[in-house]
């Protein structure tokens, strides 16, 4: 994949990690823990700015096995549940983790993730791995037979050195390093957003133990999120159909306020509130790739695949492909005869989360399922199954699958009781999500 540049310094290692984030820190400290010589490039120099600051109770037990618990749980809020709050409805509904099927994982944490991401890439260090920052990868080639790979970076100074490892891992996040230089990212055909999003203070919390949860605040356009922080800062962001941020003729921190104030509830939690950072938006927030894996190389995380934030599944799905990569990267470097086995295990393991997700991802800004979510009941133990997936148990022995497909069961049973609405539903859905370079037929509602 592109020529390499000889004059560079020549360094060996046994893994070359892409990227520094919580998928690229994690595959990195569990390889390190292993005995490999583990090498980790990370563009950027910690800490930096990133969204995605909404922790799942399944994070928990991840970061006791990579022995960060307790530097996260001093940086984090406590997050008990989410708050659904939808105008069509007038009234909110909150989630309560502890009453998930699985009753051991009651909260999670909200994070700055400069801090979080941070925490983890120096963990990573003191694990064994070399980490370089300020370190962005140019070129990857992948040597004939069983010569391993070439990696050519350059340094923020203008230096270039060059890496022979056995094997690639590609914690490039949005970047999707390898995904798009072969030609293996892909739009998301199911669905489509794009975000906005900033920092504000003095926003209007909920008191008690209720102060850390996240709400997610349905709109005609989208859906809002609301993340309180433990330094008095709340992330706000506008996750919205790509016609929508097509109309913007505004600068962008207008649009976004203007956007606020369609959402009543929001804009009252916000009414004393301040921006303090500025705002950003990020487009074609959907995508995903054709293949998680090659011959000597594996996609993680965002790398791979990103559906949408609305259940806060990207740090847990990233980290938990850090420790399902580790597994398959150790068995195909300590065992050649099982490579093929080890990564079509981690294919399986990969694609599980994205697509357990994406069923409610689809679905979740249609009447049906609004009316389900504000409406819950747990006959058949659904509304427990309904909370283990909010929480991210679904890698575990928890038997929360027949109580689901019961769910989506009544899911279609409900649609189709109100055939009419689904169908409109439907179609505003399929006209929403169409990519913004086409022509289209703006429609609203969700």
């Amino acid at each position: 994949m592109g020529e390499a540049v000889h004059e560079a310094s020549l360094h060996e290692c046994d893994v070359l990690v892409i990227g520094g984030g919580p998928a690229g820190s994690t595959v990195a400290t569990r390889l390190a823990q292993r005995g490999h010589a583990v090498t980790l490039l990370e563009k950027a120099r910690h800490p930096r700015f990133h969204i995605g600051e909404s922790l799942l109770p399944a994070n928990l037990p991840l970061f006791e096995k990579l022995g960060v618990a307790d530097e996260v749980r001093a940086i984090g809020i406590e997050k008990r549940g989410a708050e659904f709050v939808s105008p069509w409805h007038e009234r909110s509904q909150t989630f309560q983790f502890a009453n998930a099927w699985d009753k051991s994982m009651p909260y999670a944490y909200q994070v700055r993730r400069s801090q979080f991401d941070e925490i983890l890439i120096r963990n990573a260090a003191r694990n064994g791995a070399e980490v370089i920052e300020g370190c962005r990868v140019r070129e990857v080639e992948f040597l004939p037979g069983d010569a391993g790979v070439r990696v050519s970076a350059e340094h923020d100074d203008g230096r270039r050195s060059e890496w022979h490892a056995r094997f690639i891992a590609d914690a490039s996040g949005r970047d999707t390093f390898l995904s798009s230089r072969l030609q293996a990212k892909q739009r998301n055909p199911k669905h489509n957003s794009a975000a906005m999003y900033a920092h504000f203070s003095k926003a209007r919390r909920h008191a008690g133990c209720a102060e850390g949860n996240i709400t997610i605040f349905w709109f005609e356009h989208g859906w809002f999120w609301f993340i309180p922080l433990a330094d008095g800062v709340t992330s706000i962001g506008a996750v919205v159909w790509p016609y929508y941020m097509k109309r913007r003729e505004r600068p962008l921190e207008a649009f976004f306020r203007d956007t606020i104030a369609q959402c009543p509830a929001l804009a009252e939690r916000l009414r004393d509130a301040e921006l303090v950072s500025p705002v950003e938006a990020t487009g074609n927030f959907s995508y995903t790739s054709d293949r998680t894996h090659g011959e000597r190389y594996l996609l993680l995380g965002d790398a791979f695949a990103f559906i949408d934030p609305v259940f806060s599944s990207g740090v847990m799905l990233a980290m938990q492909s850090g420790f399902d990569g580790a597994d398959a990267i150790d068995r195909w470097l300590r065992e050649p005869a099982a490579r093929a086995q080890a990564l079509a295990r981690y294919d399986r393991a990969v694609r599980r989360g994205p697509r357990e997700f994406s069923w409610f991802i689809y679905r979740i800004t249609t009447p049906t399922m609004r009316d389900l979510f504000m409406d819950p009941r747990n006959v058949l133990r659904m509304e427990e199954a309904l909370l283990s997936v909010l929480a991210g148990d679904i890698f575990g022995r928890t038997p929360i699958w027949r109580s689901l497909f019961a769910f989506k069961v009544l899911y279609y049973l409900a649609a189709a009781s109100r055939l009419k609405r689904s169908w409109q539903a439907w179609r505003r859905r399929r006209a929403n999500i169409r990519p913004v370079d086409e022509p289209d037929r703006i429609g609203g509602g969700a």
